[in-house]
């Protein structure tokens, strides 16, 4: 079978080649997929560059997050699936396990537990993206910070994927959003997705347009995923006792030093008006969560994706001999679509 595998930590197009390896065999407890489409994150690349929350063992195969494909085979004594079955195969735990092999590969096995079954309505591009950016979108409104209808949520980067996915699930449960975007021609079109308000931080001060917006109350809960300044207006932004939890480091993107990735904090806002800054990983969820948790929020987000509440956009397909152009697209400015490998000889080929 066809792999995408890094020989050591480096630049993806330096360090990742396409090789041949052999099919491996599920045990127990574990199926066979024959991957139809896996996306490229920008985590995938992170952990091939050496900077992400975990180092896998080189060489290994790339993509570590999520795919969509139908089983194969099933291991000595598995129950509850069957062969031919389409399903999602959602993330590797933050503690690699030694059988545990990336999604960038045309068969990989995997532990039933991390198995959701899929309608064949739902295409290979939504399917394939459903166990990563939907579902950290309805963990951090509905479980990390259970925010409630009528209530304020601030969050940043609201025209990333999962900012949108946030602006979509608030309408649905009632909750109001104010949406930070760094540049003006964002606004308009979060304006359209929903979000109750937004602020440009190219011409707006962020912790005056909040506490105009919030009024004396306030915000009391937010999500950021930029960190560095902005992140820490954020936690300025909020009102005494308020929360936010923190997801990502987009300030820092392509930053190798351990140094850049922070989030410089008034030590006096936080203690003397009791705010809470906290981290969520979705890896880490995964490793701790029951498995009986897993498959009640992959559940709920797979109905909230097939009744057409949450919208995933249409991904770029590329065959994985076309590796070096896909994780070009992905690193490119505002590039748009989710680049995904696909291994389907019917697929378009990304043109």
């Amino acid at each position: 079978m066809r792999a995408l595998v890094a020989g050591e930590v480096g630049e993806p197009n330096d360090v990742l080649r396409l090789e041949s390896r052999p099919v491996p065999t599920p045990g127990v407890g574990q199926a066979l997929i024959r991957v139809q489409a896996t996306p490229i994150h920008a985590s995938d690349l992170h952990v091939v560059r050496g900077r992400y929350g975990f180092s896998p063992e080189f060489p290994t195969v790339g993509g570590h997050m999520e795919c969509v494909g139908r089983i194969e085979a099933l291991g000595p004594g598995t129950e509850g699936l069957k062969i031919g079955e389409r399903v999602v195969v959602a993330a590797v735990p933050a503690v690699p396990e030694p059988d545990v092999t990336g999604t960038w590969q045309e068969y990989l096995v995997a532990d039933t537990h991390r198995l959701l079954t899929v309608p064949d309505r739902l295409s290979d591009s939504s399917a394939c993206q459903l166990a990563v950016n939907p579902l950290t979108a309805l963990l951090l409104v509905a479980r990390e910070l259970d925010v409630q209808p009528g209530e304020w949520l601030l969050q940043t980067a609201a025209g990333s994927t999962v900012g949108r996915l946030v602006i979509q699930l608030a309408r649905h449960l009632g909750i109001r959003t104010i949406n930070v975007v760094r540049r003006r021609d964002a606004v308009d079109e979060i304006n359209a997705l929903g979000g109750d308000e937004v602020v440009c931080t190219e011409d707006e001060d962020l912790l005056q347009r909040v506490t105009e917006i919030a009024g004396p109350a306030g915000v009391h809960k937010a999500i950021d995923c930029v960190a560095g300044p902005v992140g820490a207006q954020v936690s300025q932004a909020l009102a005494p006792g308020g929360e936010v939890v923190v997801y990502g480091a987009l300030s820092t993107h392509r930053q190798n030093d351990p140094a850049a990735l922070t989030i410089p904090l008034p030590a006096r806002s936080l203690v003397y008006e009791a705010k809470v800054v906290r981290g969520f990983w979705l890896n880490r969820w995964f490793g701790t969560a029951s498995p009986a948790d897993v498959q009640d929020a992959l559940s709920e987000v797979r109905t909230l994706v097939t009744d057409g509440v949450l919208c995933i956009p249409e991904g770029r397909p590329f065959p994985l001999e076309r590796f070096t152009e896909a994780i070009s697209f992905a690193e490119a400015p505002a590039h748009g679509a989710k680049p995904l490998f696909v291994f389907d000889d019917k697929a378009e080929d990304g043109e």
